[in-house]
């Protein structure tokens, strides 16, 4: 279907949807500083297929969302929170079940202990406990030492009005991130090239989450809190958040499943493990 841009509350966001308007719906929230690009067409109408209404958008600064000034972004990581339900709403959806990646998988846990009604199932996927976890949980595992070597040194400069060097840098990154299993140079090239293409201000897009990533509001509860259905799907090579992470989460989410991906890392599900993931979601989707 082609794109749409939906009034959410001070923004515009951009969305676009496959499948049929009354089946099972699913959102799909990308991590930060990513688009709908992330949720690859293949995917969505893989899922369409299947009978699920799909729709995937792009965060503020992100794609064709509304867009702010680097380094003032008008919004908190709360309103990135709200917008996921703002799209809901937009396209006039009572229930949804959410999948999210990463900061993603943050905003599904939050929005599933806050809105149980309008939520009716979430998916996590190479994410990390956005809510309180028990008291005598076990601490989880740091990020790799190539994480913290990214996030801990000062980087280059890089000149996001280049396209092809602002390419050359997102695609490196994408492969400091990933596991074994993951997006070959040439897709992850494709894959950003549209993102690029697509993207307002592309330097936007890769700093004003980062000044936002915390600034979700306080959440009554924790994770044994969360009480809808939730699939955990967790990559076995993620450096950022390693497996530990997943398995604590569908350990301490009452009734939670955890999926291992083999050899993926943390990444938005690369094409080869699409055979695990998409009967995963399906499955976990099947019910309203």
């Amino acid at each position: 279907m082609p794109e749409k841009l939906l009034p959410v509350d001070d923004a515009t966001l951009c969305a676009e949807t496959f499948g049929t308007a009354g089946d099972p719906a699913i959102l799909l929230i990308a991590g930060a500083a990513g688009s709908m690009d992330f949720w690859q067409t293949d995917f969505c109408t893989a899922l369409a297929d299947a009978g699920r209404f799909v729709i995937r958008y792009d965060h503020r600064d992100t794609g064709r969302s509304t867009n702010y000034p680097v380094g003032k972004p008008g919004y908190t990581g709360a309103d990135l929170t709200t917008d996921a339900l703002g799209v809901a709403d937009a396209l006039g959806l009572a229930r949804v079940h959410l999948v999210g990646v990463s900061m993603g998988g943050g905003i599904s846990q939050e929005l599933g202990i806050r809105h149980p009604d309008r939520v009716a199932s979430i998916t996590l996927i190479d994410t990390s406990a956005a809510l309180p976890r028990p008291a005598d949980a076990p601490p989880l595992p740091p990020p790799a030492e190539r994480i913290q070597a990214l996030f801990g040194s000062a980087q280059p400069e890089t000149d996001w009005t280049d396209r092809a060097a602002a390419i050359d840098r997102v695609v490196s990154d994408l492969a400091t991130f990933g596991g074994s299993v993951t997006l070959t140079p040439a897709e992850a090239r494709e894959l950003v090239g549209r993102f690029y293409d697509r993207t307002t201000d592309f330097a936007a897009s890769q700093t004003n989450h980062w000044i936002v990533a915390d600034g979700s509001l306080p959440v009554a509860g924790g994770m044994a809190d969360i009480a809808v259905p939730t699939l955990v799907l967790h990559g076995t090579q993620d450096p950022m958040f390693p497996l530990p992470h997943g398995e604590a989460m569908a350990r301490e989410i009452p009734g939670a499943r955890l999926v291992p991906l083999p050899g993926v890392g943390h990444e938005h599900p690369p094409r080869q493990v699409w055979p695990i993931v998409l009967p995963a979601i399906i499955a976990h989707t099947a019910g309203q």
